[in-house]
């Protein structure tokens, strides 16, 4: 899947990952799509509940050369 902005939060613990995807998000436009590369093992827990949360669309996890990739779709504010 295309997306619109990617953020790298390799290597960063919780509550981080999801903090930089929140500022990611906020420079998107509804429907655009972000890209977040994380490490932390609670992140594949936090994204989905976090885009829950905040009305955004979880578009899945896959995993990338020892990272998980989540895509998240921008919801409208």
């Amino acid at each position: 899947m295309t997306h619109d902005a990617e953020i790298d939060a390799r290597d960063l613990l919780c509550p981080l990952p999801v903090l930089k995807a929140r500022k990611g998000l906020e420079r998107l436009q509804p429907g655009q799509v972000l890209r977040v590369l994380a490490t932390d093992p609670v992140a594949v827990v936090d994204m989905p509940h976090f885009c829950g949360q905040a009305g955004h669309e979880y578009l899945g996890m896959t995993e990338e050369d020892d990272a998980q990739v989540h895509l998240i779709r921008r919801g409208i504010p």
